[in-house]
């Protein structure tokens, strides 16, 4: 079950050839967070395995992101004053959130400072990030009510959010598709600030400081709004059209026709005009029914065709035109779309979403340990005793990634025979 290949022999020779390059021009990270993790580093012991520290990172997001839903279903809980959400998990959230960044910022220090740096521990990181990107936006989304009217953000607006923040992650890894340089994006290290800083100002005051004007007549949520639609069409989308622009006049790039340069954008792009169909055209508005289960379905979906970018970019390879989730989705939405589904609609939703989050960490697991097992993965990855940390770290990630699936079954289950 575990032994499925889903990398060829082809990605892992190119692995073997790959080459980390990364630019870092973020002046709060140059200039204030580094030298906190160049200080925290040094606590860290050298036995510890770089990956172990990616992985404990990504618990801490996911540990966090069900407590709350354990609190917030269905993003209501703060919609009334005071919220429903006890005020040790927003501070717990804040602290999750910090050592989540924290680890994420040090593992790639560790490894080089333990010479166990690999092209496996990045795919990895890679791989978690791009999962943990859209959980510490779901997360975030419990702070603010759902619209009542007055205050909140809607669903529709929560998955506008999502769709961007998701955007910008995908334009990074598109970039260094084509470049081969990996430009640290800025909105990274500040969106980790404001959401520690977010969750401490709730655990202070109260939700009441999302419901009240705070400048002029406007929410914070309208400030952070301003915020991330400026960032992401005025900074960070014409920065990636830049660098790749530049890299053409030097003639670094590495794609030389348009077509190979845009291929890997179609999957993703597929993924959300299918998705934003459904929203928009669903009978049984199946967004505002079921939020959670649909932006989490949205999150893991959009993980698995970057991982397969990220695979590629690494490999030096071509990407497939079409990412197998989009056939399987296609039809759902149609059969939703379209009223086969009928009431049938939510159930759907719940047992696609496991069914994809299943698929999902049963590639990640596949990925590592096909690396692992492969005669050229072993060779291309790096020293054997980090080989062994690998090992555990597959199992580790198949125990908790199934008892994660478990719950969420039972959580899909429960609300549904609750309706």
């Amino acid at each position: 079950m575990w032994r499925w290949r889903y990398v060829s022999g082809r990605q892992l020779d190119g692995f073997r050839r790959y080459k980390y390059s990364a630019v870092d021009t973020n002046p709060l990270s140059v200039y204030i967070m580094q030298p906190i993790w160049n200080k925290i580093i040094k606590i860290v012991p050298l036995w510890i395995a770089p990956n172990l520290l990616t992985f404990s990172g990504f618990v801490m997001i996911l540990v966090n992101y069900f407590l709350i839903s354990f609190y917030d279903w269905d993003y209501t809980a703060s919609g009334t004053s005071p919220g429903l959400v006890p005020t040790w998990v927003w501070l717990f959230s804040a602290f999750t959130t910090f050592c989540a960044y924290a680890l994420d910022s040090i593992d790639g220090k560790h490894a080089r400072r333990t010479q166990s740096s690999t092209p496996l521990g990045e795919l990895f990181d890679h791989g978690l990030d791009s999962w943990a990107t859209s959980i510490f936006v779901l997360s975030f989304f419990s702070v603010c009510s759902c619209d009542n009217g007055k205050t909140g953000v809607s669903v529709y607006t929560m998955y506008i959010y999502l769709s961007i923040v998701l955007f910008n992650f995908m334009c990074s890894h598109w970039e260094k598709y084509n470049t081969g340089v990996l430009f640290l994006p800025w909105g990274y290290d500040i969106s980790q600030v404001v959401l520690i800083a977010a969750y401490l100002l709730t655990g202070a005051v109260g939700v009441e400081v999302w419901q009240k004007p705070f400048l002029f007549g406007y929410y914070i949520t309208d400030a952070l709004v301003i915020l991330l639609i400026g960032f992401s069409l005025f900074l960070s989308f014409p920065q990636t059209l830049y660098n790749i622009h530049r890299a053409h006049l030097k003639k670094t790039l590495k794609n030389d026709s348009l077509y190979e340069g845009l291929l890997p954008l179609v999957s993703p792009l597929l993924l959300f005009i299918l998705l934003t169909v459904w929203v928009v055209l669903s009978p049984g508005n199946i967004l505002a029914k079921q939020p959670r289960l649909f932006l989490w379905m949205v999150g893991v979906a959009f993980s698995n065709v970057i991982c397969k970018m990220i695979i590629c970019q690494m490999s030096s390879t071509r990407p497939e035109l079409f990412h197998w989730f989009l056939f399987p989705l296609a039809l759902v939405v149609y059969a939703a779309i379209s009223g086969l589904l009928g009431w049938m609609e939510e159930a759907v939703l719940a047992v696609f979403t496991a069914l994809v989050t299943a698929a999902h960490v049963h590639y990640g697991v596949c990925v590592v340990s096909g690396c692992l097992q492969s005669g050229h993965g072993t060779a291309a990855l790096g020293r054997e005793e980090d080989g062994v940390w690998e090992r555990f770290l597959c199992c580790l990630v198949g125990a908790v990634s199934g008892s994660l699936n478990v719950q969420l079954w039972l959580a899909f289950c429960v609300l549904f025979y609750s309706v």
